[in-house]
């Protein structure tokens, strides 16, 4: 434990636990879900209104941020806090996820990726310790090692060549995080295990990532297409590969239902662009499933998104309006369904904590799974 970042672990139920990660810009309460501010900006939504909604933490992407407007000027501006306005703790992304699905602009070696901007085609180099300095630039609290990503239908050859390649970037990124000015007060650093759905290979990266030692550690390299199913597969087993007392994070992930699951098999942490995303084409989440208000059905509806939601969208608002503002094209529909589905999704974790702290998680889950998959999204 230090000052700079702690974690406990307040209750268990089976393999889930509900903690806190304790730093200096806040405490993160877990299972936590990260809502995604990719651009310094949790789109369609005021910081004031995610943090409202219930939010510990957000996430924001050394890729993008690197690219505009460049880590040099937001450090120039005071760091990604003061920018956007978002005092609370802010995790970041070190750039490989991007580095895969940009895979067309991008040149791999062992020092790093070369790749061309999708902006305006000029040239970067992303190595593992300019993804740390840029993400030490933003301020970022939890940083993230610079790691390879690549397809779950690689084959095993390939998915052992980039699972290798990440752990000795893992090494370059937790010795470029330790050498950095000023920094351990304030940041801490998490490895990545990767390996695709191969249990040897998780076992191998977990290992690697272990000796070299991490605040926390996020299992990647799922929620890149393979189905919830093979997701879980993974899950049965990664999570337990890495050390009990640390953070453990499911990068990417995602639908509701995963959610549930993955908390299910011990993960602590969340990201996922489907929330925001979601709302902003027109997609509600709610306790019986997901709902698309743009269909006809909802033109006349005077109920809420969801009526036990206790969110200002469905205290104030109803489905026929939600629907009028979205098949218009107003600004309104897309902020206003945002920030239900973040409230949604913060509402989840929060249930999802009370169950584990009562003992009763297994009953809320299925609970929940019965009602959520019982609508097929219409």
């Amino acid at each position: 434990m230090t000052d700079r970042f702690a974690f406990a672990i307040h209750a268990r139920d089976g393999r889930a636990r509900a903690g806190a990660i304790t730093m200096e810009r806040g405490v993160i309460r877990t299972p936590a879900f990260m809502p995604v501010g990719t651009a310094a900006t949790v789109k369609a939504m005021k910081p004031a209104d995610v943090e409202r909604a219930g939010a510990d933490i957000i996430l924001g992407n050394t890729y993008h941020l690197m690219l505009r407007p460049g880590a040099e000027r937001v450090a120039r501006l005071g760091g990604l806090h003061a920018f956007m306005g978002w005092s609370k703790p802010i995790l970041t992304d070190s750039g490989g996820y991007q580095v895969m699905s940009l895979a067309d602009l991008t040149k791999r070696s062992e020092e790093g990726v070369s790749f061309k901007s999708h902006l305006d085609g000029t040239r970067h180099l992303l190595s593992p310790e300019r993804s740390i300095e840029i993400q030490r630039l933003l301020g970022s609290n939890i940083v993230m090692a610079f790691d390879e990503l690549v397809p779950t239908t690689s084959t095993r050859e390939v998915q052992a060549a980039a699972m290798e390649r990440s752990m000795r970037w893992a090494r370059r990124s937790r010795d470029a995080f330790d050498g950095g000015e000023a920094h351990a007060a304030h940041n801490a650093i998490f490895g990545i295990q990767q390996g695709a759905l191969d249990e040897g290979l998780r076992k191998s990266s977990a290992d690697a990532l272990i000796e070299i030692g991490f605040d926390g550690y996020a299992v990647g390299g799922l929620a890149v297409g393979e189905g919830q199913e093979a997701m879980f597969a993974c899950l049965d087993y990664a999570p337990q590969q890495l050390p009990a007392d640390k953070p453990r994070y499911l990068m990417g992930v995602g639908k509701p239902d995963d959610i549930v699951g993955a908390v299910e098999r011990g993960i602590d942490m969340f990201d996922c662009v489907m929330p925001t995303r979601s709302g902003r084409t027109g997609q509600a989440f709610t306790r019986v499933g997901p709902i698309n208000i743009r269909n006809a059905k909802f033109a006349e509806d005077q109920s809420p998104l969801d009526p036990e939601c206790g969110c200002p969208v469905c205290a104030g608002w109803s489905r026929a309006y939600l629907h009028h503002l979205v098949r218009a094209g107003e600004i309104l529909g897309a902020m206003l369904m945002t920030e239900h589905n973040i409230a949604f999704y913060e509402a989840l974790m929060a249930d999802l904590r009370s169950a584990i702290a009562a003992g009763e998680l297994k009953g809320f889950a299925d609970a929940f799974r019965a009602r959520y998959r019982g609508n097929k999204g219409e």
